[in-house]
């Protein structure tokens, strides 16, 4: 389970994990590091909150306390959810069959779709931690940010292959028993509960954020093909905005 967890955090972010913590991945034991994902979200999540406070207490406003916290989101984590947006935006706003537009995700640029999916998404996480910050709900952004990790959980449940024979795809497509995926939602709901003075209000942010992730990982599959490590940044970053727009309303 350690080495589970440590592998999940050099995974996911760019913290320093040492590498005997970290062995190469086989499918069997990248199953048990998907399944610590939302572990390693405990910490981007902190991270943010972190910076959120920070720039508060320092006496910027809410709006830039937003822009830095989401900033520190894409610096902790690489970047790699949002640009895993902007290819899954792009290869559905492609028209012809899969494999164009698979082609299409592949090629490394950002087309007017993922330019768009991006703005839009960062507008709005922007928005809704500087609302959060604007009245201190620093644990709502915290675990707005870490559930959202849960999706990750979901997009490698079973039931959906891999959209490429090799890759992150294929190395963790369909290896989560749908015990798991229960489990970590349970849990994600559950932990939302103090993010509002309404005790319902946390649970249904992070309930909704994913189901609405699940779906449109779940038409992602069926539009490529199959499931990849981009399909699973789009539902990262799909949960992540949902939360925080319906935690912060």
């Amino acid at each position: 389970m350690l080495r589970a967890v440590a592998t999940a955090v050099s995974w996911m972010t760019v913290l320093p994990v040492p590498r005997r913590l970290t062995p190469a991945p086989t499918r069997e034991s990248a199953g048990a590091v998907i399944a610590a994902v939302p572990v390693a979200g405990v910490l981007v999540g902190a991270a943010v909150t972190a910076v959120a406070w920070v720039s508060t207490v320092a006496g910027l406003s809410p709006l830039l306390a937003g822009v830095l916290a989401v900033g520190a989101a894409a610096l902790v984590t690489r970047g790699m959810h949002l640009d895993a947006l902007a290819d899954c935006a792009d290869g559905l706003g492609t028209y012809g069959p899969p494999e164009r537009a698979r082609e299409v995700m592949r090629q490394g640029t950002i087309g007017a779709f993922g330019a768009v999916a991006l703005v839009l998404v960062l507008l709005a996480e922007v928005a809704a931690v500087a609302t959060l910050a604007g009245h201190c709900r620093w644990y709502a952004i915290g675990v707005a940010v870490a559930a959202s990790r849960v999706a990750a959980v979901i997009g490698c449940r079973r039931g959906w292959g891999p959209a490429n024979p090799d890759g992150f795809g294929a190395l963790t497509a369909g290896t989560q028993h749908p015990a798991v995926v229960s489990t970590w939602s349970a849990i994600a709901c559950a932990a939302a509960i103090p993010a509002s003075s309404v005790a319902w209000h946390g649970p249904v942010a992070v309930a909704a954020a994913l189901a609405v992730a699940a779906l449109v990982m779940r038409h992602c599959v069926r539009r490529f093909g199959g499931s990849s490590g981009d399909v699973y940044g789009l539902g990262i970053e799909t949960a992540t905005v949902i939360a925080l727009v319906v935690i912060s309303a």
